[in-house]
């Protein structure tokens, strides 16, 4: 049961949303922009309430698995239910109906590690948008809450539930930090695009 819930938490993870929306209106999303399925390219090509769009879509890929898992599987099969939060991020990330070639895997591990810890996922929230209001940088601002949220989870949750909740939070953050590499080489050479602006390519 444990590993067909894994199976099918990486199957609903994969499911390309911004895709989906974008050829709703006519365009295929990785023809324009970025190139990048996710809620910020989508939002620069289709416009800011297809990006909110995008956004719910993906956080529902991450979310609902995890709240099947919980309810079919009980708080004590804590181990089997991290596996579909990771799977569900790594089939966003690396999606089978794409050739597995997808998305940063922000959203969907916001819902994800939303449904297994809220508070912690608040607070890495937060910070997302603090960092997104200071720098105006989409990247930076997940990154920071893609690692800020293991340290909460360490703070705010029980000992036998903090520890293999955070590593499982940690190999996500590992994963969003690697398909973010383009963006930190960006960072770096001071050539990042601004929300608000229009890459003229990322990969």
């Amino acid at each position: 049961m444990s590993a067909t819930l894994a199976v099918l938490a990486y199957l609903l993870g994969a499911v390309p949303m911004g895709l989906i929306v974008s050829r709703l209106r006519g365009l295929d999303l990785r023809r324009h922009g970025s190139g990048n399925i996710g809620a910020t390219n989508a939002g620069r090509v289709l416009g800011r309430r297809y990006a909110v769009l995008v956004v719910a879509l993906d956080f529902a890929k991450g979310g609902v698995p995890v709240w099947v898992a919980r309810s079919v599987l009980g708080e004590r099969a804590s181990a089997a239910v991290l596996w579909c939060a990771v799977a569900a991020v790594a089939g966003h990330v690396f999606p089978v109906y794409l050739r597995f070639r997808g998305g940063k895997g922000v959203a969907t591990a916001a819902g994800a590690f939303f449904a297994l810890q809220p508070i912690a996922a608040a607070v890495a929230l937060t910070a997302w948008f603090a960092v997104l209001l200071a720098s105006r940088y989409v990247s930076m601002a997940s990154l920071v809450g893609a690692w800020l949220y293991p340290f909460a989870v360490a703070l705010l949750s029980p000992p036998r539930e903090a520890a293999p909740l955070s590593a499982a939070a940690s190999a996500v953050a590992l994963l969003i930090t690697f398909r973010h590499r383009t963006n930190l080489q960006r960072l770096w050479c001071g050539q990042e695009p601004k929300i608000g602006r229009r890459p003229a390519a990322e990969v």
